[in-house]
């Protein structure tokens, strides 16, 4: 037997899921009317008749075509679900004869049915939306400065693009010319534009709203930022919480037990009406909907503020996290290092001082490297390309050039070299003791080292309140800076916990040590050196991982922006998220419960169960549909 077909305002590029629930609403609306012409046939006629009979009879038929439908699969995929019992409810009520009863039972089920997967894919499609990029077509610019106007998907890496005022970001990319405000909520959840230039990076599906510009393509289609950020929401909306997977492992003995209790009532009463409530009672479409809808909200507003959760499990478990240990360079500062001192050792002049170190970090995207190279840039000191380069993580770097190795990095690393640290002039000045310090050596002899400075972000010292104010006890500051710099930055913030001078692996022990003393750990970092701690916490969370592939990928949430208040609402809306579902599920169970207890004790009419289990569906999906309004005030506060 096969649905009739129909024509439905769904979009034909619509998920599959959406889609056949438009179908399946169709097929209530008809078999619908068809119940309601018999009762409104009984009434005009005075009485019950053949017409009325027959037209209720047509109404179930339909209305069981796409529930048989259901049960179908169920069986195909050899589980038993709630479907079976709404089946064999309408059944037992059309055993009776009462066809409009059974009609009604019918039409109402099937309501409840639709809402579920309704829910599900509805949201999934939101979801998806948030990060639709539905730019038109590009303006491809040609060798000879002619624009072509072109599908977005035949873009390849290396094209220029020119975007006007009012139009879409089509791939990610490096402006040539021109300057302009960009919308990037898509992105990064922030709702004020960001003015960019030449130079600066540009993402797909963001908004040129003021001046043209002509951008360069490094990436197109699913490799963009936008595209990652698609793949991770609707990655994350397919998979499980621990309770979901739980109920998933049991639920093939529910449909049998209940059989089962449906068997005892009737030895007892032998009254059909009783059997027929009692199924649809049974039924667990609120406890059905209980998580996912509640998770699928959470998820949008999450998705709205630029939070990008990979794992609904991980998204659970910040709902118990009472330990957040902070990575320092790029996550509680800015990361926007500036030199402040150059402090070459005798003999040696600053600018060669300057001169070595950029060409040996040349290659590298540590903010470290970024500020020695724009202030060379800066100051015109020509660079020499190395043949070699090998970064130790935590350390510094070592470049071989034709005339000799250079290293860059930390005091420890120069000692192990051999190199002596009484050498490096002014490292125990006073004014030092704030400066980050990177030191220089070639060839084995100390070239000098090079002072830095960065401030904490603006809102860093109030995300630190506020997460004590969650009852957070345990924060801490961990960095391979100088411990000087640790310590003067964890008070200046109010960390009580720091530690300094450390090595990845040390980063690693130490979150390990905070798991071991009980607690739940999320670690923060900017995902530049911070894989291997991000991995090891219980959660980790990547801040400002827009454009950035290994943020992205190795952190369990990525945060887009650089808005350290996401990481409190984080925490209230996986614990807000925790209690709207226990409360479903408490619904859920209630109405379980009660319906069949009433429906065994003759007290609950299989029509009236049935309305009940539409009204706890709806009650759920309202319930849920409360998170997607979290993170409101967020957006305002942006504006």
């Amino acid at each position: 037997m096969s649905e009739a077909p129909a024509t439905t305002t769904t979009s034909p590029t619509a998920p599959p899921e959406l889609r056949e629930a438009s179908n399946r609403l169709i097929w209530a609306l008809v078999g619908g009317v068809f119940v309601l012409d018999a009762f409104l046939a009984g009434r005009l006629m005075g009485d019950d008749g053949m017409a009325g009979m027959v037209s209720a009879l047509i109404g179930l038929l339909i209305l069981l075509v796409p529930m048989l439908r259901i049960v179908l699969d169920d069986l195909r995929s050899g589980q038993l679900r709630m479907n079976e019992l709404v089946v064999l409810a309408v059944l037992a009520g059309a055993a009776r004869g009462d066809f409009k009863t059974a009609g009604i039972i019918a039409f109402i089920m099937l309501i409840s049915l639709i809402i579920e997967s309704r829910t599900a894919s509805g949201a999934r499609a939101s979801l998806e939306a948030l990060a639709r990029l539905s730019p038109g077509l590009a303006r491809r610019l040609n060798a000879d400065g002619t624009e072509e106007r072109i599908d977005p998907q035949q873009l390849r890496p290396g094209d220029t693009v020119r975007v006007r005022p009012g139009e879409n970001v089509q791939a990610d990319g490096e402006i040539l010319r021109g300057t302009t405000s960009l919308q990037e909520a898509t992105i990064t959840g922030e709702s004020l534009p960001v003015d960019k230039g030449a130079g600066a990076t540009v993402f797909a599906g963001t908004v040129n709203l003021t001046g043209a510009i002509e951008f360069r393509v490094t990436r197109v289609g699913k490799d963009t930022t936008l595209g990652r950020v698609r793949e991770l929401i609707l990655t994350a909306e397919k998979t499980k919480l621990p309770v979901v997977r739980l109920i998933d492992q049991y639920v093939h003995y529910y449909t049998p037990v209940v059989l089962i209790l449906a068997l005892i009532v009737w030895f007892f009463t032998r009254d059909l009406d009783r059997i027929v409530a009692l199924f649809v009672a049974a039924c667990p479409i609120a406890v059905v909907l209980a998580t996912p809808s509640a998770m699928v909200a959470a998820l949008s507003a999450a998705a709205r503020v630029g939070l990008l959760v990979k794992d609904l499990s991980d998204f659970e478990l910040m709902a118990r996290i009472n330990a957040f240990v902070f990575d320092k360079t790029g996550t509680l500062t800015a990361g926007r290092l500036s030199v402040a001192r150059l402090a070459p050792c005798t003999g040696v002049e600053s600018s060669e001082l300057l001169r070595q170190a950029a060409s040996a970090e040349q290659q590298s995207n540590h903010p470290v490297a970024l500020a020695v190279c724009a202030l060379a840039k800066r100051v015109n000191v020509t660079l020499t390309a190395p043949d070699n380069v090998h970064e130790e993580p935590g350390r510094g770097i070592r470049a071989v050039f034709a005339d000799g190795e250079v290293r860059v990095g930390n005091m420890a690393w120069m000692t192990a070299a051999g190199a002596d640290a009484a050498v490096f002039p002014g490292v125990a000045d006073d004014e030092v003791a704030g400066m980050s310090l990177l030191f220089v050596m070639r060839d084995g002899q100390p070239l000098g080292w090079i002072g830095f400075q960065d401030e904490p972000r603006a809102k860093a010292k109030a995300c630190i309140r506020q997460l004590r104010d969650r009852r957070v006890p345990r924060l801490a500051l961990i960095t391979g800076d100088r411990k000087e710099v640790a310590r003067k930055v964890a008070s200046e913030l109010g960390l009580d916990e720091w530690r300094g001078e450390c090595v990845p692996s040390d980063k690693v022990d130490y979150v390990e040590a905070v798991k071991k003393d009980g607690y739940q750990v999320a670690f923060v970092g900017d995902g530049v050196n911070d894989g291997p701690a991000l991995a090891a916490s219980h959660v980790g969370i990547a801040l400002g991982a827009a454009g950035s592939d290994v943020a992205i990928g190795s952190a369990s949430i990525a945060l887009m922006n650089n808005e350290l208040d996401r990481l409190p609402f984080l925490v209230d809306l996986a614990r807000t998220a925790r209690r709207v579902i226990v409360e479903n599920f408490c619904v859920g169970g209630l109405l379980i419960a009660a319906g069949m207890g009433l429906s065994a004790a003759g007290m609950l009419s299989p029509v009236l169960a049935a309305v009940l289990q539409a009204c706890g569906a709806v009650g759920v999906v309202l319930n849920s549909a409360r998170l997607v309004r979290e993170g409101e005030t967020l957006q305002t506060e942006a504006r």
